[in-house]
């Protein structure tokens, strides 16, 4: 597996932002965090999830997206190119120094005071929040691969209850082939006994097909081929942690990537609104010129040429553009207004939606926790206690095969339906991490 450079990404953003930014001390009001922290509960899982952080094709989209939205800044700052005109006189006109032969004149013109400071700003701002959403997509990375990964370790789970029923049948079938034989027991008992083997044997290879189609999915994020081998994986043992809603929405308010994008895109708007009201007012243009004049002939009839005559002219200038067409400038603050307007509600949207998905998520976590423990302490004991109870039943002649298998079944059915509760808490815990934007459960946050 090849070693994570998601840290000098990371160093490339910090070097990246100081250098283009110099101009513009204070304006990145959202800066970049340090390498994202996940809640790790198998080794092999981290590795995954700096392999995805590496490779995955849409972390890399949203990272070369921020870095273009980088190069936006120097050339929003910087300054219109200067314009050089040359003009050559079809007729020159003669002066008392000397025919004027041709101009050169070099303009440049200069943005009302303070435009391309907030130029700089506004792009400033959306670089920020295209670096909140390539954040924003590592966390969703790292949460599907954990997903898939958990759905890849109950299947694991399941294939080896499933094939420690199929030992088990095997023995009932002996058992049952050995009272047929004796002459205590019934065929019907044996066949029976052998369709349940067929069935589970079915089921093995629908679980197989499901753990094939799940670890390519997992290998899918990890940007690797989908045939690739996917080891054995283990569920972790879950853990109880402390629910608090309203630490859990100051925890999104806090670092939800989406949200702080969101405010980038607000304050960007805001600048946008004081760079439309800067349009009201001219921009400046200053040149510079030389009229290329010649010396005058020597003639007969005249006296001789002024000393001095045919040296160049030059001259300065100052002007501006007149904003007459108000309209329009009127338009465009109130277009920059009613996107300001428009940002601000998609925040509180998200806001919402964010507050909510929280909600969701603490109630699944808490009702699949009392769902595994009462598996745990209830279900899975009574169901094994039944089965030893038929097992005995059966080899005394007091049940028959039917009520065996309906105990043996009851007691597959109970300990795979706790594993997959179990994946789908370390799957919502997965879900709350991403929710939150941050580490969850954090450390000291499970007991």
């Amino acid at each position: 597996m090849k070693k994570r450079s998601t840290p000098s990404i990371h160093t490339a953003v910090l070097l990246g932002l100081c250098f283009l930014l110099a101009g513009h001390p204070g304006t990145f009001g959202t800066q970049p965090d340090s390498s994202p922290a996940f809640h790790i509960t198998d080794p092999l899982l981290g590795e995954y999830i700096r392999t995805a952080l590496d490779s995955n094709p849409s972390i890399q989209t949203a990272f070369a997206r921020y870095r273009a939205a980088l190069q936006k800044i120097p050339q929003q700052t910087a300054l219109p190119d200067p314009t050089v005109t040359f003009g050559r006189f079809l007729r020159s006109v003669e002066t008392r120094e000397g025919p004027q032969l041709s101009t050169l004149t070099l303009s440049q013109r200069f943005p009302w005071f303070g435009k391309l400071d907030l130029k700089g700003k506004i792009a400033v701002k959306r670089a920020a929040s295209h670096y909140q959403l390539f954040r924003a997509r590592e966390r969703e990375i790292a949460a599907d691969v954990k997903r898939a990964f958990y759905d890849v370790a109950y299947l694991d789970r399941a294939l080896d209850l499933v094939k420690e029923e199929q030992s088990l049948l095997d023995h009932y079938e002996e058992l049952a082939q050995a009272r047929y034989a004796s002459g205590e027991g019934h065929q019907q008992e044996v066949i029976r006994i052998q369709s349940e083997i067929s069935r589970t044997m079915s089921r093995l290879e629908l679980l197989r097909q499901q753990r094939h189609s799940t670890a390519a999915r997992l290998n899918s994020l990890l940007d690797q081929a989908p045939e690739k081998p996917v080891p054995r994986l283990l569920l972790s043992a879950p853990q109880k942690v402390t629910l608090n809603l309203e630490e859990l929405y100051a925890l999104g308010a806090r670092h939800r990537q989406e949200l702080k994008g969101a405010m980038d895109r607000i304050e960007a708007r805001e600048q946008g609104i004081e760079l439309a009201k800067k349009s009201f007012w001219p921009d400046v243009t200053l040149s510079a010129g030389t009229v290329n004049v010649g010396g005058l002939p020597a003639r007969d009839l005249l006296p001789a040429p002024r000393p001095g005559g045919g040296k160049n002219a030059y001259n300065i200038s100052v002007g501006i553009n007149i904003p007459l067409q108000r309209h329009k400038y009127r338009a465009e603050l109130m277009e920059a207004a009613e996107n300001l307007i428009a940002e601000r509600s998609t925040y509180r949207e998200l806001r919402n939606r964010i507050q909510l998905t929280i909600r969701d998520l603490a109630v699944r976590i808490q009702t699949l926790w009392r769902q595994m423990d009462l598996f745990e302490r209830v279900l899975i004991p009574q169901t094994r206690e039944a089965l030893r109870s038929a097992e005995s039943g059966y080899q005394n002649g007091q049940l028959g095969a039917l009520e065996l298998l309906d105990s043996e079944r009851a007691l597959l059915e109970t300990q795979v339906l706790q594993a997959r509760y179990e994946a789908d808490y370390l799957q919502a815990l997965a879900g709350m991490e991403q929710a939150v934007g941050t580490r969850y459960p954090g450390p000291g946050e499970e007991r």
